[in-house]
């Protein structure tokens, strides 16, 4: 077996739990350095998931660690680049959380930059390798409901304020519905139905103030309980997306609607030529996959139901098998970045899809897409574990 990959974290926030509690079960995978500007919440995961001896620093420490191979990117949203950017200017391999950046221009630097430098760059999301997704792509691919014509997808709910200790950044410009849950959405449906043509979009601050509410488990108030939140990015966006296949649909994200009518697991609908496929969450690994075809009274199960065992981190992983394949295999730079099924320009392609919403709703024009996309390799279809 491959050496370990060694991988510093920057960032031991929230989502870090899910990340570390899935890497730390893998052999591929060995955690050398955590990175926070409250160095408690590193010691906290260190303890948490016995990584004893893995050292604690600054990001600046962590960047100039030699051991450190491949940079995981975990922190907030506003982060993202500058973090990204000093990992590769140190050398390092990179995988971020989404978005890849908050605009379209950050992101092509980033891909720049990766590119020159020889690095491999992955991003978020994973959820696209769990078997709901894999499971649909399967189906459309095989042609079960023939050609597709149209799809809809909705993400729609009141926003983050009463759940969240610190939701500003999700209200600030490189937020909004569209930049923190788009991703997952752009990601499944660019999987299952290929590159993306051109997009249209219609988008709205519906809500300008908001008022944290949020408490803690115990139901005692979060540090930002009572503050007012000012808007500054459309919460509520309305998008039109023609695929390069002919396709064309919906998508509509929302931080603004009470009681939305559609099914939460099933929230994305593709319509074929020959029948209808409901596809579960995206920002899940694993959920039920319907279908109903001409002739059949109602809607059924598209496949006998299973979990591939992944959960966050499946792409880091993915990734580290890419680091470690053999050279014959993969080939030259290009190739191996073709081998990433979460890539940083897969996040490149979907980033540019959901500012061009926001573009269009400014312009009133249609925003034709520019960056090339080629949907990665399918995952095995069998139960397996991380």
């Amino acid at each position: 077996m491959p050496d370990p990959v060694r991988v510093g974290v920057v960032g031991c926030g929230a989502i870090s739990g899910q990340y570390l509690k899935n890497l730390t079960a893998s052999p591929a995978v060995r955690i050398v350095a955590l990175a926070d500007l409250v160095q408690e919440r590193c010691e906290a995961r260190a303890g948490e998931f016995g990584l004893a001896g893995v050292r604690i620093c600054t990001t600046a420490q962590l960047m100039a660690d030699p051991s450190v191979e491949l940079v995981l990117n975990l922190t907030w949203p506003g982060a993202h680049v500058a973090v990204s950017m000093q990992a590769l200017a140190a050398g390092k391999h990179v995988y971020s959380e989404k978005p890849l950046a908050p605009m379209l221009a950050e992101g092509k630097q980033l891909l720049s930059r990766a590119e020159s430098s020889g690095l491999l760059f992955g991003c978020a999301p994973d959820t696209i390798l769990g078997s709901g997704i894999q499971i649909a792509r399967k189906i459309i691919d095989d042609g079960r409901i023939g050609r597709p014509i149209g799809f809809s997808a909705f993400m729609m709910h009141r926003g983050v304020e009463s759940w969240h200790p610190n939701p500003p950044f999700y209200y600030e410009p490189g937020g909004g519905p569209m930049l923190d849950m788009g991703p997952y959405y752009l990601a499944a449906l660019m999987c299952i139905l290929g590159p993306i043509r051109r997009v249209s979009g219609f988008a709205a601050i519906a809500i300008p103030q908001r008022l944290v509410t949020h408490k803690d488990a115990d139901g005692v108030p979060g540090p930002m309980h009572g503050r007012q939140i000012a808007v500054s990015t459309p919460d509520h966006v309305c998008g039109v997306m023609e695929f390069a296949s002919g396709a064309v649909g919906t998508i509509v994200t929302s931080f603004a609607t009470h009681f939305p009518s559609y099914d939460p697991q099933q929230p994305i609908t593709i319509y074929g030529t020959e029948g209808t496929l409901r596809v579960p969450d995206p920002n899940r690994f694993d959920g039920p996959v319907h279908i109903r075809r001409e002739g059949e009274e109602d809607f059924h199960p598209a496949a006998e139901p299973f979990a591939l065992g992944h959960g966050r981190g499946i792409g880091v992983l993915d990734m580290c098998d890419a680091i470690r394949a053999a050279t014959q295999r993969l080939g030259d730079t290009a190739s191996r970045h073709s081998g990433i099924r979460c890539s940083a320009a897969q996040a490149c392609a979907a980033l540019e899809a959901m500012q061009g919403f926001l573009d269009s709703s400014e312009s009133g024009r249609a925003i034709a897409m520019q960056l090339p996309y080629s949907r990665p390799a399918p995952m095995p279809l069998k139960p397996c574990r991380l």
